[in-house]
Formats: C-alpha cells, structure tokens, sequence
C-alpha cells in the first residue's frame, strides 16, 4: 500500500562506523514516520469516529509527511445509523459575503484628503493629480433628538382691521401633544417590529437627556392604534373576501395584573397569497387577538367568510 521514495537498504554499504551509525539513525526515524503514519490512519479508518473521518481529502491523508505517496482509496462508511447522503449532482451554494460592494441606494458622504503641500520636492514645481485610491466603508448616524419648531407669521393690513393672514397649523398624530409624528411612529416601529418594550425606550431617551414616564408612550401606542383601526378592519375585510384563506394560531403571553403573572392567549393571523400560482390575490395578513384557541374563537373571526380555509390540521 505505501511505498518509500529513498530505498531501504542501498547496495553498497558504507565501512565507515560514523557513516554506519547515521545510517542506522536515519532509517529508526524513517521507519517511525511510517508507524505514526499507519497508525493515524488505522484510527481514522476504524477508530470510533470513523463516520467524521472516512473520506479524506489527499491534504488529510499526506498528514505533513512530503515522502510519503499513496494511491490507496479509502473504503466508504457502512454505517447503517447514518444519514444518506446528498446526491453528488446537487451542487451546495455559496455563501454570501458582503466583499467591498455596498448598497448602491445608500447615500455617499464623500471627504477627500488632500497632502499638505502640491508642490514637488525635487523642483518645487506644481504637481498634477494623476490618479486616486477609492475606498468605502459603511458609517452611521445614530438617532438625534431635537426640537422641530414650527413658525407660523402672522401678516395683516394697516389700512383695515380684518385682513390678518395666517397659515393653518399642520395636523398632529396626537393633537395638543408635544411628540411629532415621526416619533410616535419610531415608538411604535420599535415596539412591535423589532421588540423593543417601552420602559427600554425610556431607558434609551434618559440617556439623551429627556426623561418621559412609560405611561406617556403607552398612550402614544394606543392614539397611533386608533388611528390604524380603519385600516386594520379594510385589510381584515379584504382578507376575508378572498376565496382562500390561511388560518393559523400562536401563543401569546399576556400580562394579568389581578394574578401578578401572565396568561397564555392566542393571536390568530389570517393570510391570503396567490403569488405562488400567479392568482390574483396580493400577499396580506392580519392578526386577531383572542383569549383561546377554541372553535368558538374562530367561528368568530369567520362568520363572513365564504371560501376554502387552509390550516395545519388543527381540529378546531
């Protein structure tokens, strides 16, 4: 199976006892090569993880020793215990790297690093730009609070009384309220779409100097939740009017005071999406609260539905 590249034993042997004794030395460290070399690969064969280790790649098999060759093919596991595996046709992807290509949509703030001096060292003639190294890096602003004041003049007329002229102020989210929009909206974001509870809100603005009670933001939730009831019950309808529905439950946690612990109830979402077949029905979904996962509670949210209903299989 393995042969050496040096012969063992040469013809002619040397009389010299010096040449006789480093001969002897070298063919005591070739000969243990071969022993740890055999003997990795009898463990990697038929030792106890031989289902990590019986193909190996002819780096693995070299082992680092460079005079040794091998044309041996290792048996394939016959482990019965194993998972088959994939068909040799099926080619695994790549994984995808972010190597210097940024977005192309993401804004480019550009600063250009000048040298201090143009002029050549050798004549003190001007330099000429003969070329440039570009290179980008992705960068961060992190959120800024500020104060947006809105100014609105008054303008009237000196030769009469009642020719004052003045802009309507703009609507407000929450009317005589002191948060823009675009803040009400960022709790809310936060919130529910990437699970940020409100006392870490509060945590998170304190840090930036302005200091608001959780009370205060949970009533921005909820003006912004009636706000979006109309369009809730228009996409909930529109659901249901389709001739296909996806209906699915999962747990939700729900704080209950009066026992100082939480209850499990139910979110029902209520889907359509015809794109896998190409139909006509846009992706939409909608979720319903309720407090079980019971017939009664889905018989409910169905009443004016006329269609097929898919499901997992859930009796209910």
């Amino acid at each position: 199976m393995y042969r050496s590249i040096m012969a063992i034993r040469p013809d002619a042997l040397p009389t010299d006892p010096s040449a006789l004794t480093e001969m002897v030395l070298a063919l005591d460290a070739e000969n243990e090569k071969l022993r740890v070399a055999m003997q990795t690969l009898k463990e990697m064969i038929f030792g106890k993880r031989s289902e990590r280790l019986a193909v190996l790649v002819d780096e693995q098999l070299a082992l680092e020793l460079g005079d040794l060759e091998t044309d041996a093919t290792l048996p394939v596991q016959a482990n019965d215990d194993v998972p088959a595996a994939k068909p040799p046709g099926k080619v695994r992807k790549k994984a995808r790297r972010n190597i210097g290509a940024l977005p192309k949509h993401l804004p480019r703030c550009e600063q250009v690093l000048e040298p201090e001096a143009t002029a050549c060292l050798c004549c003190q003639g001007q330099l000429h730009k003969i070329g440039e190294d570009v290179s980008e890096v992705l960068d961060i602003i992190p959120a800024i609070l500020r104060v947006l004041r809105t100014i609105r003049p008054k303008y009237g007329c000196r030769s009469c009384t009642d020719g004052v002229v003045q802009v309507k102020a703009l609507p407000r989210l929450i009317e005589s309220g002191m948060a823009s929009t675009a803040l009400v909206t960022h709790v809310v974001v936060s919130k529910f779409a990437w699970y940020l509870p409100l006392y870490r809100q509060v945590q998170i603005l304190a840090g930036q100097g302005v200091n608001l009670d959780r009370a205060t933001l949970a009533g921005w939730v909820k003006r912004a939740a009636w706000w979006l009831k109309s369009l809730y019950e228009l996409q909930l309808r529109t659901i249901q009017a389709s001739p296909r529905v996806f209906c699915d439950e999962t747990p939700m946690p729900v704080l209950d005071p009066g026992r100082h612990r939480t209850r499990i109830c139910q979110f029902w979402a209520h889907a359509m999406d015809d794109r896998p077949w190409g139909g006509p029905s846009p992706p939409a979904v909608a979720y319903v609260f309720a407090d079980g996962r019971g017939t009664e509670e889905i018989a409910g949210q169905l009443t004016d539905f006329s269609g097929i209903l898919q499901v997992d299989g859930y009796a209910a």
